[in-house]
C-alpha cells in the first residue's frame, strides 16, 4: 500500500488477551467460522453508547463510531471500552503515528517516570528528529504533557491504551495507527509560524503553571466549551491551529475512511460493510465531521518546505551562541576540567547535534 493510505501500513498487532477458547479439534475454517458467529452475536444492532460517541455512515453502508476523548481522563477509557464492547469492531483507529506507538505497551508507572524525565538525550534525541526549531518546540510541549501529568498524576494516552487492548478482545479486529506523523506536523507548525510567534508560543509554553484539575479535563469533551477553547486559540496562533488542528483532522478523516472498507466474511468471502471504531481526541471530532464527506488530498499537507535563507541564518546564528555558551562555560571551569567535559559522549553527540549546516 502506498504512503498515501497508510492506515494498514500503520496497523499494530493488539495482543489478544481475553479471546475465546475453542475447541481443539476444529480445523482452521471451522474455529474461523465459530469466531465469525460469536462476534456477530455479542455485537449490539442497536447500541446504547456514551453520549461523546458520533456515527458516520460511508457509501457502501459501513459504520463508523467516532469516540472523542479527553487524553488525560478516566470517564474517555470507560467511554472507548463499553464503545468497543458493544460494537465488536472488524478496525479500531487511534489518533496516533508510529513515533508515539511505544505508549501503547508502557505500563501507567513507565509512562509516568517518562513524562516527567524531560533529560539530555531525550532533546538531542527531538533536535536530530525534527530540527532545532522543530525539536526544541518538541521539548516545549513535552513540557506542557510533563506539567498536566504531575498536576493529575496520569499518564497521557490512557484511551489508547484501553482501545488497544480491547481491541484484542475482538475476534479479527485489526488495529491502525490514524494520524499524521509527529515530525510532519511539528516541522509544518514550526515554519508557519512567524518569529515573533515563535517567540511567544516558547515563552507561554515555558511558564506554563496554572493548576489543571480532572474538572478541568473533563470539560474538554464538552464540545460547546472546547469549541469556545478551539476560537481562542485561533484568535492567538490561526497558523498553529491550521498545522495543528485542521490539517490533523484532515489527515484523520483519510485514514477513518480508508479503514471504513467492506471486509471478507470468513464463512462464504462475501464482502459486508464493516465497523469501525474510531478514537480521537474531542477537538477533532467537528473537522471530522465536515470532512467527511469531501474530496480530500492529504498529499499538500504531508509537504515540508525547505527552511527560509533567513530562518537558516536564524538557526545559525542560535546554534553559534549555544556552542559560544558551552565554551565559556568550559574556560571558565579550567582546561583540564573543560577537556573531561568536551571528552563526555553526552557532549560531543549534542556539540555534532548543534554544529551548523553548511550553506
Amino acid at each position: 500500500m502506498d504512503q498515501e493510505n497508510n492506515s494498514e501500513d500503520d496497523s499494530v498487532g493488539p495482543s489478544g488477551d481475553g479471546m475465546p477458547c475453542l475447541p481443539p479439534d476444529l480445523s482452521d475454517g471451522e474455529a474461523m467460522e465459530l469466531l465469525w458467529q460469536l462476534r456477530a452475536q455479542r455485537r449490539q444492532s442497536s447500541p446504547e453508547l456514551p453520549e461523546t460517541v458520533s456515527c458516520l455512515t460511508a457509501p457502501d453502508g459501513s459504520i463508523l463510531y467516532l469516540v472523542g476523548t479527553a487524553h488525560f481522563s478516566d470517564s474517555s477509557k470507560k467511554d472507548v471500552a463499553t464503545t468497543i464492547r458493544a460494537v465488536q469492531p472488524d478496525v479500531v483507529v487511534v489518533e496516533l503515528c508510529q513515533y508515539r506507538v511505544s505508549m501503547l505497551k508502557m505500563d501507567e508507572n513507565t509512562l509516568l517516570k517518562e513524562a516527567k524525565d524531560i533529560n539530555l538525550d531525550k532533546v538531542q534525541q527531538a533536535i536530530k528528529q525534527n530540527g532545532l526549531m522543530s525539536g526544541l518546540m518538541q521539548i516545549l510541549l513535552l513540557k506542557v504533557s510533563a506539567h498536566i501529568t504531575e498536576q493529575l498524576g496520569m499518564a497521557p494516552g490512557g484511551e489508547f491504551r484501553e482501545a488497544f487492548k480491547e481491541a484484542g478482545r475482538v475476534p479479527f479486529c485489526k488495529f491502525h495507527l490514524g494520524d499524521r506523523p509527529i515530525p510532519v506536523t511539528f516541522k509544518r507548525a514550526i515554519a508557519a509560524l512567524s518569529l515573533w510567534q515563535k517567540a511567544r508560543l516558547a515563552w507561554g509554553l515555558c511558564f506554563l503553571s496554572d493548576p489543571i484539575s480532572k474538572e478541568d479535563v473533563e470539560k474538554c469533551k464538552q464540545k460547546d466549551l472546547l469549541e469556545q477553547t478551539m476560537s481562542e486559540m485561533i484568535g492567538e496562533f490561526p497558523a498553529l491551529h491550521k498545522t495543528i488542528v485542521a490539517e490533523r483532522d484532515i489527515y484523520l478523516t483519510h485514514t477513518l475512511r480508508q479503514a471504513t472498507r467492506c471486509v471478507e466474511s470468513p464463512p462464504n468471502a462475501q464482502k459486508v460493510p464493516a465497523v469501525v471504531v474510531g478514537v480521537v481526541g474531542m477537538g477533532h471530532v467537528p473537522g471530522i465531521e465536515r470532512n467527511w464527506d469531501k474530496q480530500l488530498n492529504i498529499n499538500e499537507i504531508m509537504s515540508v518546505a525547505p527552511p527560509s535563507r533567513v530562518g537558516w541564518v536564524l538557526c545559525a546564528v542560535i546554534k553559534g551562541v549555544m556552542m559560544g555558551m558551552l565554551g565559556y562555560a568550559c574556560y571558565r571551569a579550567g582546561g583540564s576540567l573543560g577537556r573531561a567535559l568536551l571528552s563526555l559522549p553526552p557532549v560531543r553527540s549534542l556539540l555534532e547535534t548543534l554544529r551548523p549546516l553548511p550553506a
